[in-house]
């Protein structure tokens, strides 16, 4: 079947209206219009429905400014990316099902054939990276966040190398805002209150504005009640404010 005939899946309303809902809340913050369906795509994943994932990719697609093939395969880089990142996150299996889900209604003109992790190497240059983003995060709370690992030296390496170095700090396709929001909303999804705080914080530190990073928690929320996940851990804004 040529791309031309094939015919894409409708979009659920539900969907579309919780989708168009986000849009306009993340597009009235300072985080501007191309990060809301990051937020999304996030906490899908991280939460319970990972596969819902292809009605987000739909629902964007039908926008004006996603009729050409070359817009969808950067739209297509910025998701996968996104998903590449929340394995660090959630797991490999969840990020899974959301790129297959996806690429079920892509159109073959519309697929993006890049390997952005093709030359990486675990070597200095990425452990430097990957704290030099960790100190954007953490500031003076690295050290003792890292020493909360000294009798389990494998999590703090897999935290330095790994999560750091090869997936959060990689530039190639997301910068620091799209990244801090995927890590804060892939984990706030999953009801985890330390790490929670710990990103709130780091939001904060590297530009959110309080505002916004509340906009970022209510949706959030919006997207947790519509999946039927349970958040009850999580702090507030307020709550973690005094440590920014």
């Amino acid at each position: 079947m040529t791309s031309e005939a094939q015919v894409l899946p409708s979009i659920r309303a539900d969907a579309a209206k919780l989708f168009k809902d986000i849009q306009e809340t993340i597009a009235a913050t300072d985080l501007g219009e191309a990060r809301w369906y990051l937020l999304v795509i996030a906490a899908l994943v991280g939460g319970n429905d990972p596969e819902l994932s292809d009605q987000l990719y739909l629902y964007i697609i039908n926008k004006a400014e996603y009729e050409q093939p070359s817009q969808r395969q950067a739209l297509v880089r910025r998701l996968r990316e996104a998903l590449v990142k929340l394995i660090s996150i959630v797991g490999v299996c969840k990020p899974i099902e959301a790129i297959l889900a996806i690429s079920k209604v892509e159109k073959e003109d519309d697929r993006d054939h890049s390997f952005s992790r093709k030359n990486w190497q675990c070597d200095k240059e990425n452990h430097e990276r990957g704290m030099d983003w960790m100190r954007r995060i953490y500031t003076q709370n690295l050290e003792p966040t890292l020493d909360l690992f000294k009798a389990h030296q494998d999590f703090q390496w897999i935290s330095t190398e790994i999560t750091y170095g090869l997936y959060l700090s990689d530039r190639q396709t997301l910068d620091d805002f799209d990244t801090e929001l995927i890590v804060l909303v892939g984990i706030m999804i999953q009801n985890l209150r330390l790490e929670t705080h710990w990103h709130i914080r780091g939001a904060r530190r590297i530009g959110f504005t309080k505002e916004d990073v509340e906009a970022v928690v209510g949706c959030v929320h919006k997207v947790a009640q519509f999946t039927g996940v349970t958040l009850n851990k999580i702090p507030t804004v307020a709550d973690v404010e005094k440590e920014v």
